[in-house]
């Protein structure tokens, strides 16, 4: 007896019709093509294509929607669903959600994907047979990915994440270039799968990218003017930061670099907000 493989797309000719759809056979296997699964009406003898798969309750089923992913295809999918401490379900174009582990999602769950986010993933299986969606590694991704010309330096890109680490965050952008995001280049971690856009500020000899999150220099100066103007104001007009900070405490309170602190600070003098005495920084209107 052939054994039914879930997660495989297998011709099968009508055997009957029932009341809740149609039993496929395939040499001495059957299996239930649901009537909400079949995108016509079928006759007894036909052959049909379907994808294989399990219900919610664990039995083999049958769909004439046919996933773009397979064991060995890769495609992007939209996430559907996130679950705390399962993994995120994700919609690979059957009726039935499909499961992303949380052991090939990032350790932090605030990085993990969310509704609408898309991953690029392959079907994969769980030590119990179980149908799962697989995301794909560094080495997949350079096979998917094109070149980028040096053309692009400059130039906003926009693409989403698939993988996220320590060092930093890496996405396809959407003309299908490898491009990495190092954590000084952003704000904020992006989420996994998150659509993000950014500026090419390195072309690779291999033809992927460094891309940066945050704006130019001049637009970020003001931001950055701004929130230490909004930081000054929550403590009385005053703060125990100067263009003589540590660069690590610099980071760990404004999320910028010293370079760009002193930048931001140079500015606010010069428009007369701010001034430095014996290691304060005060706000000029204030008492």
């Amino acid at each position: 007896m052939t054994e039914l493989q879930v997660g495989t797309t297998q011709t099968f000719t009508v055997s009957r019709v029932i009341e809740t759809g149609y039993v496929l056979g395939l040499n001495d296997q059957e299996v239930l093509l649901h009537t909400n699964e079949a995108a016509k009406e079928l006759e007894v003898g036909e052959d049909v294509l379907v994808f294989l798969y399990h219900t919610k309750k664990g039995t083999m089923a049958a769909t004439m929607s046919i996933p773009t992913i397979s064991f060995e295809r890769y495609d992007w999918v939209e996430v559907k669903e996130a679950v705390r401490r399962l993994g995120v379900f994700v919609d690979i174009g059957i009726s039935k959600d499909i499961l992303v582990s949380e052991d090939d999602l990032p350790l932090f769950e605030q990085v993990w994907p969310q509704a609408g986010d898309k991953l690029f993933v392959c079907l994969s299986k769980d030590q119990k047979g179980r149908l799962l969606a697989k995301p794909a590694t560094e080495n997949v991704m350079e096979g998917y990915s094109e070149p980028a010309p040096e053309s692009v330096l400059h130039q906003f890109i926009s693409g989403h994440i698939y993988r996220s680490t320590k060092v930093g965050s890496f996405l396809m952008t959407e003309e299908g270039y490898r491009g990495f995001i190092h954590y000084s280049e952003r704000k904020e971690e992006p989420r996994l799968g998150e659509w993000v856009k950014g500026r090419v500020i390195d072309v690779k000899s291999v033809g992927s990218i460094n891309v940066s999150l945050r704006p130019v220099k001049e637009e970020a100066l003001g931001q950055d003017a701004e929130d230490i103007l909004a930081f000054m104001n929550e403590r009385g007009g005053k703060m125990f930061f100067t263009d003589k900070s540590d660069p690590e405490e610099i980071r760990d309170t404004f999320d910028i670099s010293k370079a760009a602190f002193k930048r931001a600070l140079g500015r606010l003098l010069k428009q007369g907000k701010i001034e430095q005495n014996d290691g304060l920084t005060t706000l000029k209107d204030s008492e």
